[in-house]
């Protein structure tokens, strides 16, 4: 008994490990009477999917895969040894080694379309060096340019797999879909909301859906507009072949009148997906759309640059109530309502829009969404679509609404002098750790402590490893007091033309909840 007890334990800790689920309880699900908190152990496997970054002829992309830093060790040394033994993928027994800790991108299999068939044209080329982290601590990096550059999957294992980040930046110069477009590559899941697409004229926006696992996937696409779903066609049971990505044009999906502001919801019937959306504007530019937060009934959107031309705010309403919004911006210097629209009325199952002219004059901020009424709370999804620029020398990005960080994030592909991370804190002042790490080419980590005031949005600009060579990541930790929510803007002006990317910082999630070994064993001895 006792010997069978100790391997369900061992079993349950390595599949929460490495999925990140596992629990034992007594058949009527109650806890034990020794029931104890569950323990936070370092995940043993975390996978990535990159989509296409671009089918233009003059595309340079960089992919930049990092992980940092286990807790506790120093920066400038990287990890001291592993991160967590227990549930490790190795053996079984005491004596036995772990499996070695890899993270390491791969080429999908294939391109195909959302009618089922591959893409012709040229051979799909890999990286030229495959982007392998080799220890925590050290960004990699590894170019593909050109139409041919494909999908990319991977996973990280082992000590590299807590909080394995992959950046992919495409400079595309000129063209169509000209402009500097960033994507923090993303985990694979069964559900995810975009704001902030559009079927209209002017827009090629492509939702990107790559399968990483080797069975296939089936995935369904709803689109909503301003006056509810879009009547489409070919958006259920999209087939998507193991280790490949499925490109689907938006505006092909539906006969409806052509829509400026969609709201795009990915799900999965089988399978999973990772799933982002490619945006190309002939006038202002082009630039990826990562999904938004989950449905909350508060948003924050981060990192709103200070010399940004035109903002607007796309909001969706998932469930059967109305949403009455207020609308405010989270500035250096404090909270307050824009002049140019104080609240926003989104309707069930229906997309709302609104410009917001001015918004930010000179200062980076953030856009918070809140009920007008407290007692109402209604979930909502949002985004920003924000521009840069005028005239012909235009740049568009865009800003989901992201999560606070709980315990870490990291974005990659840094650069000295092109970038800016914001910092907004909500509720309460906050403290947290900044941490830039070594260069891809070299150079030592720099940490500083960065004290956020209620209601204010910090920008910094001055966190650069020293003698560095190469890009570099940004983590942030939360230290104490009350959330905070980052974005960065990578800026790298070209021509004339002010390129920019801006992506937010989501949780890594680089630890689970595991039951403790007492209360496993005093809920297996009641049964």
């Amino acid at each position: 008994m006792k010997r069978t007890t100790l391997s369900l334990i061992a079993g349950a800790t390595a599949l929460a490990a490495v999925t990140g689920f596992a629990s034992l309880t007594t058949p009527d699900g109650a806890a034990g009477p020794r029931a104890k908190a569950p323990t936070r152990l370092p995940v043993e496997r975390a996978g990535l999917a990159c989509p296409v970054p671009s089918t233009s002829e003059v595309a340079e992309t960089l992919y930049t895969s990092y992980t940092p830093p286990s807790g506790g060790t120093d920066p400038a040394k990287g990890s001291t040894g592993s991160t967590g033994s227990t549930g490790s993928t190795g053996g079984s027994g005491a004596g036995d080694k772990p499996a070695p800790a890899t993270a390491q991108l791969r080429p999908a299999a294939s391109t195909t379309t959302s009618g089922g068939a591959t893409k012709g044209g040229k051979k799909a080329q890999p990286p030229k060096a495959p982007a392998t982290v080799t220890a925590p601590g050290k960004p990699v990096t590894a170019e593909a340019n050109g139409p041919a550059a494909p999908a990319l999957t991977g996973a990280a294992t082992g000590t590299l797999a807590p909080g394995w980040t992959v950046q992919q930046t495409t400079i595309v110069p000129a063209g169509g879909a000209r402009g500097l477009l960033g994507l923090s590559c993303g985990a694979p899941d069964t559900d995810f909301w975009f704001p902030a697409a559009s079927t209209a004229k002017e827009r090629q926006d492509y939702v990107h859906l790559t399968n990483p696992d080797d069975t296939a996937a089936v995935a369904d696409i709803e689109l909503y507009g301003p006056e509810g779903v879009l009547k489409s066609q070919f958006t259920e049971g999209i087939p998507v072949p193991a280790r490949s990505t499925v490109p689907v044009l938006l505006s092909t999906l539906t006969g409806e009148a052509p829509q400026q502001s969609v709201t795009v919801h990915v799900t999965t019937r089988s399978g999973r997906v990772g799933a982002a959306i490619g945006s190309a504007d002939e006038k202002l530019g082009s630039d990826w759309l990562a999904a938004s937060a989950d449905p909350a009934s508060t948003a924050v959107l981060p990192g709103i640059p200070g010399d940004a031309t035109s903002v607007r705010l796309v909001a969706f309403v998932p469930g059967e109530d109305d949403a009455d919004l207020k609308i405010q911006l989270v500035t250096q210097n404090g909270t307050i309502v824009p002049a140019s629209a104080r609240s926003l009325h989104v309707k069930s199952g229906m997309t709302a829009a609104i410009e917001l002219p001015d918004l930010t004059r000179g200062e980076v901020g953030s856009l918070m969404l809140s009920p007008s009424d407290p007692k109402k709370p209604t979930p909502v999804v949002a985004a920003l679509r924000v521009v840069r620029g005028k005239g012909d020398d235009t740049e568009v990005a865009f800003v989901p609404a992201t999560g606070a960080i709980s315990a870490r994030a990291t974005i990659a592909d840094n650069r000295a002098k092109a970038t800016t991370l914001a910092l907004t804190a909500v509720g309460a002042a906050a403290q947290v750790k900044v941490t830039a790490s070594a260069g891809s080419g070299g150079g030592t980590p720099v940490t500083k402590t960065v004290t956020v005031k209620e209601g204010t949005t910090t920008a910094v600009t001055d966190l650069v490893p020293e003698g560095l060579k190469g890009s570099y990541a940004l983590t942030v930790e939360p230290v104490s007091g009350g959330k905070v929510y980052a974005a960065r803007t990578l800026a790298v002006p070209l021509d004339g033309t002010p390129m920019f990317t801006i992506q937010t910082f989501v949780d890594d999630r680089g630890t689970v909840e595991v039951p403790s070994a007492r209360q496993d064993l005093g809920v297996l001895d009641q049964r």
